[in-house]
């Protein structure tokens, strides 16, 4: 009888074949596979001798080759028992050929009907189109959860129409037409809309394709972002995505009403400008007709041109920053929200940003269906109280320094300085510090309540922000590195767990001052002669802002990252699909 060799070390269970060129790994493995009176010799190592195992190492082996051998058997029966439930169904799905499902004449005619409408027809047949959202079967009963972008409807198939060819291939995402009759739940029972349809006739309209394609093998909980990202028009379907879309839509109708309220009239800036507003550095060039061109960063120049025809006036529309900036609260296009108001202070514009975010949010709460996808997406959201927390710059460095939140260095070049470890060196925050984003959140989520930062240093704004007269660096806290000195009527709104969400300021004036910002900033006035023009032809006290919409949307649904809040969200690298 030839021997059989293991080796606990070098051997393979998987690919080993007994042999001394390739032995096998576990003596349990050798006796299920050669018989336990096989002749079996083992090593520990390839290094080591082939011996006799010991009869303690022969009985423990025994044993569990006895339960591989019961495995054998089990999936030999799970086998033969698969087996058997394949050709039973593949007989059944021929015989499912054979049975053609017609509308029965007789009926009364089914009334066509989004899913939102269908509380009407109770007890009355209708017609509903849409995506199989979930599927199942039980018995002889298919359950499927119908959705059709307006809301979902659970519908029963039994007898006939569950017995059809294309009922036992149905898969998810496939779009069908159900007709049946409506029939509120029965007591003890839940459903969406508290009713479900009761099938006597149905067909598929598209199939979607099932196996290695199916809609849940491309797209599961476990999808890594890079996928769930390529597959968007996919994520798209889901309940929680779709629902952020939702909320979004009706934040926006409930912004707009809002700012009517306040007799502010919607405008449409164009998007194409040959005009910066935030700074060159972040602006997407590109040629128009033989001349260079941008894509917005802001609207707002041209909301200042609108003022003296039409009052005070917003709009809701893309903007542009060409950041390589990759935070969880950056996008490169983004939806913003902008207005513009004559006449005004700066705490009149404070007031009015808090006025619209509130009143904006009790319009949603208000309203029973936006309600509802609030409490779904963001169970905890309470409306935020009122009056907002007002902390100027220099008060905010002292309250970062109290707390120990540092701040990287930085030499005069801008590089982040670093200790002997590589780690950055952290440092107290001074005046003239542009406060970090990090530091910042961490400060609104200590807080914890929206909070208007104000009054920042001219050098750390844009040109055309009004200056605060009268203010200097306070002599205590100096240390500003040469800084002017000067402050802004400026602020930033922040919203615990997101940070900033609106940027807003009073405008300059003075056209004498506004010429002295251009030359400041190294800017050519001459593209500018329609935004100067403002200031020549009756100027007016005037301010304004900036509302990042993916960011309000991302406080309201709690979302981790405002890419969940946007359609198809951009960011460096990322344009597609």
């Amino acid at each position: 009888m030839a021997s059989v060799y293991i080796d606990e070390t070098a051997g393979s269970d998987l690919t080993g074949v007994g042999s001394q060129e390739a032995p096998y790994q576990s003596l349990a493995h050798a006796l299920f596979t050669h018989g336990q009176s096989a002749r079996v010799l083992v090593r520990k190592d390839p290094s080591a001798e082939y011996e006799e195992p010991t009869q303690s190492a022969l009985k423990k082996a025994k044993k569990g080759a006895d339960g591989l051998e019961k495995k054998r058997k089990k999936a030999e029966e799970l086998a033969e028992a698969a087996t058997v439930e394949r050709e039973k169904r593949e007989r059944l799905l021929e015989e499912s050929k054979k049975i053609q499902l017609v509308e029965d004449a007789t009926l009364p005619a089914a009334v066509k009907a989004k899913i939102l409408s269908l509380t009407p027809l109770r007890g009355k047949r209708a017609r509903v189109l849409g995506w199989v959202h979930r599927l199942r079967s039980q018995k002889d009963i298919i359950f499927i959860v119908l959705r059709d972008g307006t809301g979902y409807l659970q519908a029963v198939l039994s007898g006939t129409p569950a017995q059809t060819y294309e009922a036992l291939t149905l898969t998810l995402e496939s779009t069908v037409e159900l007709i049946g009759t409506l029939q509120p739940t029965p007591e003890g029972k839940t459903a969406p809309g508290g009713h479900e349809l009761i099938v006597d006739f149905w067909r598929t309209l598209g199939t979607a394709p099932g196996g290695d394609d199916a809609f849940t093998n491309r797209l599961n909980e476990k999808s890594d972002p890079s996928i769930l990202a390529d597959l968007r028009h996919l994520v798209l379907r889901g309940e929680n995505a779709s629902s952020v879309l939702r909320l979004r839509a009706a934040m926006l109708s409930a912004f707009r009403a809002a700012l009517s309220d306040h007799h502010l009239m919607e405008v449409t800036p164009p998007c194409l400008v040959q005009t910066q507003v935030e700074g060159g550095a972040t602006l997407f060039k590109l040629e128009y007709y033989g001349q260079p061109a941008f894509l917005t960063q802001s609207s707002q120049l041209y909301l200042e041109t609108c003022l003296p025809s039409l009052g005070d006036v917003f709009c809701v529309q893309e903007s542009f920053r060409a950041e390589n900036s990759h935070t969880r609260r950056h996008l490169s296009e983004y939806t913003h929200l902008e207005a513009e108001l004559a006449f005004i202070t700066f705490d009149d514009l404070m007031d009015h940003i808090e006025t619209i975010i509130c009143e904006t949010v009790d319009k949603l709460l208000q309203n029973e269906s936006s309600a509802a996808l609030i409490r779904q997406l963001n169970p905890s959201f309470t409306p935020p109280a009122r009056p907002f927390k007002r902390l100027s710059y220099v008060d905010a460095i002292a309250w970062l320094n109290e707390h120990g939140i540092l701040h990287e260095a930085e030499d005069a070049d801008g590089n982040v300085i670093k200790d002997a470890s590589g780690e950055p060196t952290m440092v107290p925050h001074a005046i003239g510090d542009d406060i970090a984003e990090a530091a910042e959140r961490k400060m609104t989520d200590i807080i914890g309540t929206p909070i208007f930062l104000h009054s920042f240093p001219a050098e750390l704004k844009a040109f055309y922000m009004k200056k605060k007269e009268g203010t200097t660096t306070p002599p205590a806290t100096a240390g500003s590195g040469g800084r002017s000195g000067i402050f802004t009527e400026s602020c930033d709104l922040l919203m615990p767990g997101v940070g900033e969400i609106v940027g807003g300021s009073m405008r300059i004036a003075d056209i004498d001052e506004l010429l002295a910002a251009y030359k400041r900033e190294g800017i050519d006035p001459a593209p500018y002669y329609w935004f100067t023009d403002q200031r020549k032809y009756g100027t007016c006290e005037h301010g304004g802002y900036g509302l990042g919409v993916e960011r309000f949307l991302a406080w309201l649904a709690n979302r981790y990252t405002i890419r969940e809040c946007t359609l198809y969200p951009r960011w460096p690298g990322r344009a597609t699909p």
